[in-house]
């Protein structure tokens, strides 16, 4: 049975109970991460917590939970539910308030949830064993602050909804200037001429960890350019490859986008080597 942890106890999923009065359940008002972990190590800690202090402090919920307090929930559920490979969602709501109201409540005391899941094994740099992703591509509809990991994710959800039913395993976004944003749940890369190219943060894109990892470790390694800049929709329809980032799924290669291929149609030799890099240094964040 699985187990999780709710406001300061772990207890079997199906005792834990939240009110309905929660604005996590009212209004979608809090902050999430997804922390993936192999054999007890988890990926990403730092960044991952840095990122939810910061998106706690967008919005104004109180939690002060240090890095040591969040590394103990998260080793507390892998403890607690065998361990082996699982992602670590961490979940905090502003809380229950008596009613339903937009202002933010005072003295209300955050909701504090998480629980693990199992994940597959760890991609790795094989072309032979990786899967090839296909993606749809439309205009970019949520709201204009994406860079929150907020847990209203009302916008993606409409969006990956798109891209699945059209037989699709994500959609690429991209804004009412025919510019590349990132996809409904990771962020998004062109390769063209051996150069590995992503659109810089702002507004528009959630500032992934993978991401942070992959540009960081391609950086230190030099033996692929990497470029931040604008990206225009013709450049991703030409691309000679196209990638994914999140922290299910790493680095994921897209062999087609609207039914059309990228590039040669098969996983590039660019995301072979990116992607065994990024598998021998994702441990050291």
């Amino acid at each position: 049975m699985t187990t999780v942890y709710l406001n300061g106890e772990y207890l079997p999923m199906s005792e834990a109970k939240i009110s309905p009065m929660d604005r996590g359940f009212l209004f979608g008002d809090g902050i999430y991460e997804v922390i993936p972990s192999y054999d007890g190590k988890l990926v990403g800690f730092g960044p991952h917590i840095d990122r939810m202090k910061e998106g706690l402090g967008f919005i104004e919920i109180g939690l002060n939970h240090s890095h040591e307090q969040w590394r103990e929930i998260c080793e507390g559920l892998i403890e607690k539910n065998g361990g082996g490979n699982l992602g670590i969602y961490l979940h905090v709501s502003r809380g229950a308030d008596s009613k339903r109201f937009h202002a933010y409540p005072n003295d209300v005391a955050p909701t504090v949830f998480g629980f693990a899941f199992e994940i597959p094994p760890a991609p790795v740099a094989d072309k032979a064993k990786a899967k090839g992703y296909k993606v749809s591509s439309t205009e970019d509809l949520r709201w204009k602050r994406c860079n929150i990991k907020s847990t209203a994710l009302l916008g993606n959800v409409m969006h990956f909804q798109q891209g699945y039913a059209a037989g699709n395993n994500e959609i690429i976004l991209y804004n009412a200037e025919g510019e590349m944003t990132e996809g409904s749940a990771c962020n998004a890369y062109i390769v063209k001429d051996g150069v590995v190219i992503t659109p810089p943060l702002d507004n528009q894109i959630l500032p992934g960890i993978t991401r942070l990892m992959l540009l960081d470790i391609l950086r230190k390694d030099g033996s692929i350019p990497v470029e931040e800049r604008t990206v225009t929709m013709d450049e991703v329809r030409n691309a000679d490859e196209i990638w994914l980032t999140s922290s299910s799924k790493e680095i994921a290669p897209v062999i087609a986008l609207d039914g059309n291929p990228v590039g040669n149609g098969e996983i590039g030799d660019v995301w072979q080597k990116a992607q065994a890099l990024y598998s021998a240094g994702k441990f050291n964040y």
